[in-house]
């Protein structure tokens, strides 16, 4: 294009101010971002925050891979817009049909105005039609692509964020419990506790709720009001330090549990490889009359609803194997954790379902926020209102419900495994740990020793807890450690 046409003057005609002006501006959000994100990541490491610090690292993963695809999309835009296709391929999978494309076509062409600017000349059309053929991707769509991955990386980004500070400030009233425990002086070998009267035994296992499917109903119900109680959580919390770190009555399993969850965080945060492998499915099967996006929002819904009564059911188990094996116990109850508690005796499991719970919650609220400012709220593609409100009260209804209930009731209910968390070590413990098991490791081998094999996998999978007598330590620390060889 020469000095104007249909999508105005190239670079070769546009005043060099002009340029000098956007491309000033945007050098200037890019910085401000950068330093933005360079400057939380310090204050985190300033905080001792290295979990936290780990998930802002992956938050910049993601946006860079972003930007790898803003710049694949951008490179190739005109050559894959020239890519022809015969028309008759084009009539079918639409997400509006060709009736509803003419009522639609002036809101394109007031809108479109301002967002060719970054586009090349979309001369693919007449481009195919010399050929009898339709085009691939034409640039406007392409851009509208553009468009939903960069607000599809975000709302994921964001809701993630918001689900943990959230999630946090529910569990922060824990900390009080962590407190009075800690602060009470008492033996307990010398009570005798008669397990039926014991509140946790009577709170989760008790009238009809011994009945299996009663239970089950129960924790169905449990996971809206009062997920987690306070004799839930000393229960709870005794039972995974006499299973782990017997000898450190005074273990704070409080800050261990949020350095678990924010370690956790940093891997819910990120796009991993089949959540976009959803996103190309949920894409193809948005046809018109199919009402797709509706049916999909009820996912996340009832995985929501199913990993929650999952989780309030463990506690339950927990409390069952007590009540069946015993009448009175010396001392205070104590559960066991146990993998066999978990979906196929794998915990990890349920963090994965978070992450696909907070992902494809994320998609919906993103496809709509990118429907209504691309295409308006009327548009064929958002659909009829019966379809597109219910879609938007389920993923505030399954945000909300994830940061109040489920998150708290994972970060807890998961240290119910057959093992801790590497979380149970400090950041810096962690460092020193991991490279002097790597001294060690390089050492032998440098001497040829046969046993360099024991000493294959995690490092931390070879520390185990030692039995030591009881500490003052009240800093939510580890207890001592030794290396197994």
């Amino acid at each position: 294009m020469a000095g104007g046409g249909g999508e105005g003057a190239s670079l070769e005609y546009t005043p060099t101010w002009v340029v000098a002006l956007v491309c000033s501006v945007i050098v200037a959000i890019s910085f401000i971002a950068e330093r933005l994100l360079h400057s939380s990541g310090k204050y985190l490491l300033k905080k001792n925050q290295g979990s936290l610090f780990q998930a802002l690292q992956k938050i910049k993963e993601e946006l860079m891979l972003l930007g790898f695809i803003s710049l694949l999309l951008a490179a190739f835009q005109s050559r894959l817009s020239k890519i022809c296709i015969p028309k008759g391929w084009t009539h079918h999978w639409l997400p509006c049909s060709k009736e509803s494309e003419l009522k639609s076509t002036a809101h394109f062409l007031t809108f479109s105005s301002t967002r060719h600017l970054l586009a090349a000349a979309d001369d693919s059309a007449g481009y195919c039609d010399a050929k009898g053929k339709a085009p691939l991707l034409s640039v406007k769509a392409l851009h509208d692509l553009h468009i939903f991955i960069f607000v599809l990386a975000v709302s994921h980004v964001v809701f993630s964020v918001l689900t943990l500070m959230f999630g946090r400030l529910r569990i922060q009233q824990w900390r009080h419990w962590e407190d009075s425990i800690l602060n009470k002086q008492y033996d307990p070998e010398q009570a005798v506790t008669h397990v039926q009267e014991h509140a946790f035994i009577r709170n989760r296992f008790s009238g009809i709720g011994k009945v299996s499917l009663f239970g089950w109903v129960k924790s169905f119900f449990k996971q809206f009001f009062h997920s987690v109680s306070k004799e839930d959580y000393t229960t709870l919390r005794l039972g995974f330090v006499m299973n782990h770190c017997r000898g450190n009555p005074k273990f704070n399993f409080y800050k261990y549990m949020t350095r678990a969850l924010e370690k956790d965080f940093k891997k819910v945060v990120g796009i991993s490889w089949y959540l976009w492998v959803f996103v190309i499915l949920f894409l193809l099967l948005n046809v018109d009359g199919w009402h797709a996006y509706f049916w999909i929002s009820f996912i996340p819904l009832v995985l929501l609803l199913t990993l929650g009564t999952k989780l309030e059911h463990i506690i339950i188990q927990l409390a069952r194997e007590v009540a069946q094996k015993h009448i009175a116990v010396e001392g205070d109850l104590v559960v066991s954790p146990s993998d066999d508690h978990f979906w196929f005796h794998r915990p990890r499991l349920v963090l994965i379902l978070i992450h696909i719970i907070l992902f494809q919650n994320a998609f919906e609220i993103a496809v709509f926020f990118w429907m209504f400012l691309m295409y308006g709220f009327d548009s064929c593609i958002m659909g009829e209102v019966g379809y597109v409100i219910p879609r938007l009260v389920i993923g505030v209804f399954v945000q909300f419900l994830c940061s109040y209930s489920t998150l708290p009731l994972y970060a807890i209910v998961a240290q119910m495994g057959s093992s801790f968390n590497k979380a149970i070590f400090e950041d810096r413990v962690q460092a020193g740990l991991v490279g002097w098991a790597q001294k060690a490791k390089s050492k032998d081998a440098s001497k040829g020793k046969d046993s360099v094999s024991d000493h294959q996998g995690s490092p931390l999978l070879k520390l185990e807890v030692m039995q030591s007598p009881p500490t003052n330590n009240n800093n939510g620390t580890a207890p001592e450690i030794k290396h197994t060889t």
